[in-house]
């Protein structure tokens, strides 16, 4: 008995000399100074936990309201409607980024037919709110896809809208009554709440596979955010 006693006397005074070691040697400071070292020689760690807590971010802000984010307008989807991979955009056709980028998500859909991107219109530059209602207002004649790229393809003409709506076919005028309807003006105010909930700063804003990304991106960018092995 005496035996078994001293053993864990010796047991647990080891352990808490082993604690205790810990203690100091985290006062020395010298922990800290082989931590910042190895980070130092591995700086793909830091990458790793940025894009981590970028990962955990981006789900907090779109707990309770992914549904209603990927939940497109009737007929504002372009690419596959029934596709398995979706893209949200937040977008507005006086924004140049979202001009560039709507090349790059032509090239997406190009690539993959799965890919469905659903436009939420978000006009936050002057002058935008009358082309995105106009888009939706286009959406109701089935006429969404075309009209938007003809938008940003003539982006900056003073006819733009003329000329957008003789590219994509679009009944103009009864485009025109439409654009007024509840369901749009409710649209567009849904899209700033939602922007504003996933606290986007501008536009072009994008969610992918519960990832939230921001500014112009690549074709190779936005096909890695869907992708579903991704990290």
């Amino acid at each position: 008995m005496k035996r078994w006693l001293l053993i864990a006397v010796l047991g647990l005074s080891a352990l808490a000399a082993g604690f205790l070691g810990a203690w100091l040697f985290s006062l020395s400071g010298l922990a800290d100074r082989r931590t910042e070292s190895y980070l130092v020689e591995h700086p793909q760690i830091l990458e790793r936990m940025v894009a981590e807590l970028q990962r955990r971010q981006a789900e907090g802000r779109l707990s309770g309201v992914e549904a209603d984010v990927t939940r497109a307008f009737p007929g504002a989807v372009l690419g596959n409607p029934q596709g398995s991979k979706t893209l949200v955009e937040f977008s507005d056709y006086h924004c140049g980024y979202c001009r560039l980028s709507s090349r790059e998500v032509e090239a997406l859909i190009r690539s993959d037919p799965q890919v469905r991107v659903v436009v939420r219109e978000w006009p936050i530059f002057d002058g935008s709110e009358e082309l995105a209602r106009l888009a939706l207002a286009a959406a109701k004649q089935g006429k969404f896809a075309a009209f938007h790229r003809a938008l940003f393809d003539h982006q900056g003409d003073a006819d733009a809208i003329a000329k957008a709506a003789q590219a994509s076919g679009l009944d103009l005028a009864r485009a025109r009554k439409d654009a007024v309807d509840a369901d749009i003006t409710a649209e567009i105010e849904r899209n700033g709440e939602l922007a504003q909930r996933l606290a986007f700063s501008g536009t072009p804003s994008w969610v992918a596979n519960g990832t939230i990304l921001e500014g112009a991106q690549g074709q190779e960018a936005l096909a890695k955010a869907l992708a579903p092995d991704r990290e």
